[in-house]
């Protein structure tokens, strides 16, 4: 049986015991998922901190949106694709695979997202997240109206914008304390 206190990233253990709270939200990954995402894990040493994760993770990736859920894991792999993120490669490439009942829609975008059978709409939205990834400050107006041209209205593009910038944040934060992705993604959906 997994220790479920030791680290998943740098040497920072879980708070034990876990808040009667937080052990629930833990308890409904073990439910939906079959284990708790050790990203959570990693940001289990503070409670606040790991509120802090999750409320913005969910907020972004569950909450309302005119894009899909798939869209806004797509979006999650072509960044961290960009960025070389192992965790979040592993991670969002398995819900890719899940959500779009295609394992090779998840590998395209793991290697180059060019290759991927997309449609204007994808195909614009992640090369907007691509560009803001390696030149955020290169955007312009017309890289925004070529998203609205290919049917995303402002609050699309604000939420294109949102979920780009978090992966990049998070790319960067499990690059740099060698978060490990549990191991159960690798089988997932193929």
């Amino acid at each position: 049986m997994t220790d479920h206190t030791l680290p998943t990233a740098l040497n920072l253990p879980m708070a034990d015991p876990l808040p009667p709270e937080t052990q629930k939200y833990f308890d409904i990954c073990v439910e939906k998922l079959g284990f708790v995402p050790n990203v959570l894990k990693a940001y289990a040493f503070d409670i606040d901190k790991l509120n802090g994760f999750t409320g913005m993770y969910n907020d972004l990736m569950l909450g309302d949106s005119g894009l899909s859920k798939l869209e806004r894991e797509m979006i999650a792999v072509v960044v961290s694709a960009i960025n070389k993120c192992f965790y979040c490669l592993v991670a969002h490439g398995a819900a890719v695979r899940q959500l779009s009942g295609n394992p090779q829609l998840g590998e395209m975008l793991v290697m180059n997202y060019r290759v991927a059978p997309l449609d204007t709409r994808q195909r614009a939205m992640l090369d907007f997240a691509a560009k803001m990834t390696t030149a955020s400050t290169e955007i312009e107006e017309p890289d925004r109206q070529h998203l609205r041209d290919a049917g995303f209205s402002d609050r699309d593009i604000w939420d294109i914008a949102n979920v780009t910038g978090f992966f990049n944040m998070s790319n960067r934060v499990a690059s740099a304390t060698a978060m490990a992705p549990n191991e159960e993604y690798h089988a997932q959906a193929r």
